[in-house]
């Protein structure tokens, strides 16, 4: 039986990607996502199976007890950021190689956040659908210009949407766990701080537990009445009940989410014309997203080879 290569994003171009070739001239049966979809706990464990012995995945989870039962796998090769949807612990306990593509999607989410914040303060997406339903209505927005933009977590993302925002002449706040390099133009606060100061609030952050529902409805309170919020990052950084609540009170004005604690999402936010919604495509970029796979694969290759499973 000839060794496998699972992989388990929703869509990849394996005939335009070298280090693919590269093992499937070596030998190795390459195996797509059959759903064409985010994989189920179950739907990751059986597809990873007999002969699988390296992985490129998505955001399914790879759970102790997905990766227990995958008795053959060697390296998991996260195409994106987030390592979150992966139990590091039981990797590193039954010796699975873990890498990911940290650079590749950066730009990619920091453009669709600003693309976000510019279609929630100009209220885009409720004229659309207005002139839609043959109702012609202007809309008032509000300049970004004008807006002071808080930023949880100034890592590659946010660093990158703090300097196009400022291009448009906000003012940027923001705040990271970490120390980080001074930016032009940027004051660093205090989380709480930058909650209570952002008329524009965008995470970049990455999903642990401890931060689970870091914008919950004690935090919401704390903001500006009228402030947005933005999640490109992770949807379980947000109380998405607590977040209904604060829209419906009005105390807040919007929110543009792109990830959610369930996904796919079918849930109210979706009947609220002054939310914006995408399905997690924050590195759907064409450039990105070939930038993503091919680094990608190109770390699955490094990591078989480490683990002696390829030939030089």
């Amino acid at each position: 039986m000839p060794h496998k290569i699972l992989i388990s994003t929703s869509s990849f171009d394996v005939d335009g990607n070298p280090a693919l070739q590269r093992l499937a001239a070596q030998g190795f049966e390459i195996v797509l996502n059959p759903h064409g979809r985010r994989l189920s706990e179950a739907e990751a464990q059986t597809l990873l199976g007999d002969g699988v012995v390296g992985m490129i995945a998505g955001v399914e989870p790879l759970t102790r007890n997905v990766l227990s039962s995958a008795m053959n796998l060697k390296v998991i090769s996260r195409c994106g950021t987030g390592m979150d949807s992966v139990d590091a612990g039981a990797a590193a306990e039954l010796g699975i190689l873990l890498k990911n593509t940290p650079d590749a999607p950066a730009r990619a989410v920091a453009e669709l956040t600003l693309g976000m914040m510019l279609g929630i303060l100009r209220r885009l997406p409720e004229a659309d659908r207005g002139i839609r339903a043959k109702q012609w209505a202007p809309l008032m927005g509000r300049l970004l210009s004008e807006q002071t933009v808080g930023l949880i977590g100034f890592g590659r993302v946010g660093r990158r949407v703090a300097r196009l925002v400022r291009a448009f002449g906000a003012k940027v706040i923001a705040f990271d766990t970490q120390a980080v390099p001074a930016e032009d133009g940027v004051e660093f606060k205090s989380m709480d701080e930058v909650i209570r100061s952002a008329d524009v609030l965008s995470l970049h952050v990455a999903y642990q537990s401890e931060l689970r529902h870091l914008l919950n409805a004690a935090r919401f309170a704390t903001m500006k009445k009228g402030a947005v919020v933005i999640n490109a990052a992770r949807g379980g950084l947000i109380d998405e009940a607590a977040l209904i609540q604060s829209l419906q009170s009005a105390h807040l004005a919007g929110a543009a989410l792109d990830c959610f604690e369930k996904e796919p999402y079918d849930g109210p936010l979706a009947t609220m014309p002054q939310v914006v919604l995408s399905a997690h495509m924050g590195s759907y970029a064409k450039e990105a997203r070939a930038l993503m796979e091919r680094e990608a694969a190109e770390n699955l290759l490094t990591g078989m080879s480490a683990k002696g499973l390829v030939k030089d």
